[in-house]
């Protein structure tokens, strides 16, 4: 069902402004996103603009935009973050095209204040800004920029530097993947279909999503055009310390544990970061044994997909080509997921198995298994 069928649809959403990381030198992290994810250097916030607190750099790949935030001095919010949670999302920015709507609709649905609406005005318009909390200290900044033509939003100069290494293919952000505590997965879906209108497009439960050792529950929650889609997962009960428990133990709360970026030829992509030192989960060689017979006949060849170690699944509508980082950070939170989909609207249950074999081989390397 469409939620614009049941008039629910009040907080309408055209897709991911930006996604903003606190961390602890946003100039290397920037760098590092240059070199190895192909990222493209757009903008600056800084000493230099006046800010005496912080520093962002702003990067963008396809419509990807990326902001690296780190702190100027300790008192700051951003070094506190950064000191609990390690490097990691601060802000899922949401592009709306009413920003003082948006924060009206979801605060009087019981959403926490993270910011009252804001005019940022210079000579190329005007941004406004208003923001909600939702699990952990993550927070949704909604963004309307229709009256806005410079280089991100005002407070920003352009970030020109000579050092552009070429992009990699990546096209838009698909889904963002937040790991909430025990028992509160169905607490933050709840949240998102009363406060934001979502629904809910599947679920899985620990059946679904375990192996012999660990297990989770997830439900993926979505606003009516699709364009923005959080999976939600908590732990569930398993013989060992699954995945889950590991994020929630480093990070300190609940947050964004994966971002999945989408290519159009994840064969080009995935080679060019893995040229580039982007390491990756790899799955056993006997999972692409019965590939042909689970998935059915695809276009790409087999043992391109197997030598880079992308994972194939089919939904009713197609199938989707799929591929998951190690830990981006020494405490092993943020990940990435490379997907490509060739029709397919699911998240590939069909490897979860698989994947999350490979993930506890990681962990046992760890010691957190």
């Amino acid at each position: 069902m469409n939620i614009k069928e049941t008039g629910a649809d009040f907080l309408p959403i055209n897709g991911t402004d930006y996604v903003e990381f606190y961390v602890g030198n946003a100039k290397q992290a920037a760098h590092y996103y240059q070199t190895a994810f192909g990222f493209q250097p757009l903008a600056y916030a800084g000493l230099e603009t006046g800010l005496k607190d912080k520093a962002s750099y702003v990067l963008k790949q396809g419509k990807i935009t990326f902001v690296f935030t780190s702190a100027l001095v300790p008192e700051s919010a951003v070094a506190t973050h950064c000191k609990l949670h390690g490097d990691g999302v601060k802000v899922i920015a949401l592009w709306v095209d009413d920003a003082r709507k948006s924060f009206e609709e979801t605060t009087k649905r019981g959403a926490k204040v993270y910011q009252e609406p804001m005019v940022h005005e210079d000579q190329n318009g005007v941004v406004i800004t208003a923001g909600i909390y939702t699990y952990g200290e993550t927070v949704h900044l909604f963004v309307e920029r229709k009256n806005y033509h410079g280089v991100f939003m005002p407070g920003y100069i352009k970030w020109d530097p000579v050092y552009k290494p070429a992009s990699v293919g990546l096209k838009y952000v698909d889904h963002m993947v937040g790991n909430v505590g025990w028992n509160e997965m169905n607490v933050w879906s709840e949240f998102y279909s009363r406060v934001m209108g979502f629904t809910q497009l599947v679920s899985f439960d620990d059946k679904d999503i375990s192996t012999e050792y660990t297990a989770l529950m997830s439900k993926v929650m979505a606003n009516s055009n699709l364009k923005i889609k959080f999976p939600l997962n908590e732990p569930a009960e398993g013989k060992k310390k699954s995945q889950i428990e590991e994020y929630l133990d480093f990070y300190r709360s609940p947050g964004v544990q994966h971002a999945a970026l989408a290519t159009d030829n994840i064969i080009e992509t995935v080679t060019a970061l893995k040229s580039r030192g982007v390491e990756f989960l790899k799955v056993p060689a006997a999972y692409y044994d019965t590939v042909p017979d689970r998935v059915g006949s695809i276009d790409e060849e087999l043992k391109p997909l197997s030598d880079l170690g992308i994972l194939v699944d089919r939904d009713d509508e197609g199938y989707l080509l799929q591929i998951f980082t190690k830990p981006v950070e020494d405490r092993p939170t943020l990940f990435y997921e490379i997907i490509q989909r060739k029709g397919a609207r699911s998240f590939g249950k069909g490897n979860f198995r698989a994947l999350f074999e490979a993930i506890e081989l990681e962990q046992q390397s760890r010691g957190t298994l």
